[in-house]
């Protein structure tokens, strides 16, 4: 239950393109064809599904205060948290240029479309908020932060898909010659985050608000009985 919960959360309700505006560059500038989208939504949710949990070894056993402590008593008190974002970079760096090598021997086409954004992914705020996200979360095991990176990737490459859809069709579209571009781009964007925080009610039940029904209730039928007995009173 707790996988499930954090996957529909990562994708819907904490989406990083809706939810926080992270890796709004390439978001924009790849999303002009469906085609190129998903090449980069894929790539990302790749890299994402491998750093995330790579980091959180890392943070867990090397970094955080106290991580030492498996090395002996002597390294209990080292903190090594100085340097998450340095270890953090250096691990999307690595996964994307493996992503890179080989989307380019397989893909040439989608390669050369991609274009600059395809190793900027190693610095896609979105890549490494992932990471941060986890360590601030304080995600419990590597299974969890394996499914918040791919849910993560996954709500991402949502996003972009998406995007990339209506910019396609929006092309045949009368739209104002102010708003075209990303002018209208920005609005839809706007538009689909306020839709996204919608599913904010998902995770979110209703037993809560009963025991305030019920307590309503009672309160107004002590009122009533208290107008009841003033009443008679006055009678």
């Amino acid at each position: 239950m707790e996988h499930l919960e954090l996957f529909f959360k990562s994708i819907f309700i904490d989406n990083m393109v809706f939810a926080t505006f992270l890796g709004m560059c390439s978001y924009l500038a790849v999303s002009k064809k469906v085609s190129t989208a998903v090449g980069l939504g894929a790539a990302v949710i790749f890299v994402m599904a491998i750093t995330v949990p790579l980091n959180w070894l890392l943070d867990t056993y090397l970094l955080k205060d106290g991580a030492l402590a498996w090395l002996g008593p002597e390294y209990a008190s080292y903190d090594l948290s100085f340097l998450s974002f340095i270890m953090f970079i250096a691990t999307i760096a690595t996964m994307v240029q493996l992503v890179e090598i080989v989307v380019e021997k397989f893909s040439p086409a989608l390669y050369d479309s991609l274009g600059i954004f395809l190793p900027l992914i190693a610095v896609n705020c979105a890549i490494l908020g992932g990471s941060l996200f986890m360590q601030s979360r304080e995600i419990q095991s590597v299974g969890l932060a394996f499914n918040y990176g791919v849910s993560s990737g996954i709500g991402f490459f949502l996003a972009i898909l998406a995007i990339a859809a209506i910019r396609e069709k929006i092309r045949y579209s009368n739209v104002p010659p102010a708003l075209r571009g990303l002018g209208i781009t920005f609005i839809i964007t706007g538009l689909m985050a306020i839709g996204f925080m919608s599913f904010g009610g998902m995770l979110t039940g209703g037993d809560e608000e009963e025991p305030a029904q019920v307590e309503t209730v009672q309160v107004s039928t002590e009122q009533q009985t208290e107008i009841a007995n003033n009443t008679k009173a006055v009678e």
